[in-house]
């Protein structure tokens, strides 16, 4: 048993054609039971799939722990805020927001050992020159790092950042007690 259908036909944007003309009967086959069956289950598969690289994806890639400011909302030469801590592999994202040009650089003599500065600062020439302009950078290894804004550094552009060990399920319950001690004077920073 066949279906008919009457079916629009793009043949590109053409504005002297007539309605008539675009329409052609096509005809459709009637898919079988089995068949149907065979497509759901392909379907279902494909959804699982997808869903399963997107977690995936999700889980691999660096999680936003924390944006800072780059310039205060009263027009100050500061990072809001300037204190702050984030778990090991959470991105922190600074953007420009007032007061600009700025950039990030981070103290040689202030970040854990063996960490080099050059990786995760900004080149010291460059600058983030408009609003909202931002630089990520995800710091690996915890301790205490400090950075600054090169060119606004003397008036006292400064920040300390802490870098806790992995947060998840390997964490024992004294890290775990610390990691959210810090995140909840974070919070009480903000505000």
């Amino acid at each position: 048993m066949a279906t008919f259908a009457t079916v629009a036909s793009f043949s590109g944007l053409k504005t002297h054609a007539t309605i008539g003309a675009a329409l052609a009967p096509v005809k459709l086959a009637t898919p079988t039971r089995r068949l149907m069956s065979v497509r759901t289950s392909a379907l279902k598969d494909v959804s699982v799939a997808m869903v399963a690289t997107a977690a995936s994806a999700l889980l691999a890639s660096s999680a936003l722990a924390i944006q800072v400011k780059m310039g205060g909302d009263d027009g100050s030469l500061a990072f809001v805020p300037s204190e702050f801590s984030v778990a090991a592999g959470e991105k922190i994202e600074f953007f420009n927001n007032a007061g600009f040009p700025h950039n990030v650089r981070f103290d040689e003599d202030a970040v854990p050992a063996g960490v080099d500065i050059e990786k995760i600062s900004m080149p010291e020439e460059d600058y983030l020159n408009a609003a909202g302009e931002q630089y990520s950078v995800t710091l690996t290894k915890p301790g205490t790092y400090e950075f600054y804004c090169a060119p606004h550094q003397g008036a006292g552009m400064t920040g300390k950042l802490y870098v806790t060990g992995e947060f998840g399920p390997k964490k024992n319950k004294a890290e775990l007690n610390e990691y959210m001690r810090m995140r909840r004077t974070d919070c009480e920073n903000l505000s």
